[in-house]
């Protein structure tokens, strides 16, 4: 795998630099987040936990991925500007455990409490 960073920019509003990388990768299948953020930290000679990688294309049949990641002077400032999502991707944030939610959870269910005031029996006429 190859990193060639094709833009740098400096975002002194946001206190980031923003950069797009191609990502070369003959005869391998797309590389994952977590390994181009190794190396983008590598590349900009910064720690990991500073880098976020927004988003990689991959073309059909081509052994480029293009990719824009921002990185930020402390993992601090990361926290408080980018999106929830995009800390869960590049693993900076938690996900919540989901609870799983068992039968013995939930209260039992009666047939009385599921009467909504009808009767099995047939309506009859209206007694005049």
């Amino acid at each position: 795998m190859e990193l060639e960073i094709k833009n740098k920019r400096e975002n002194p509003l946001l206190n980031r630099i923003e950069v797009q990388f191609i990502v070369s990768h003959p005869n391998s299948p797309t590389p994952k987040r977590d390994h181009v953020r190794d190396e983008l930290s590598k590349a900009m000679k910064v720690p990991k936990d500073h880098v976020i990688v927004d988003n990689m294309k991959s073309s059909f049949g081509v052994h480029d991925t293009k990719g824009y990641a921002k990185i930020y002077p402390s993992k601090e400032e990361a926290m408080k500007i980018e999106r929830d999502y995009l800390l869960k991707r590049n693993k900076l944030q938690e996900k919540p455990e989901k609870k799983a939610e068992t039968k013995a959870d939930k209260p039992a269910e009666t047939a009385e409490s599921d009467d909504s005031g009808k009767s099995d029996e047939p309506e009859t006429a209206a007694e005049e």
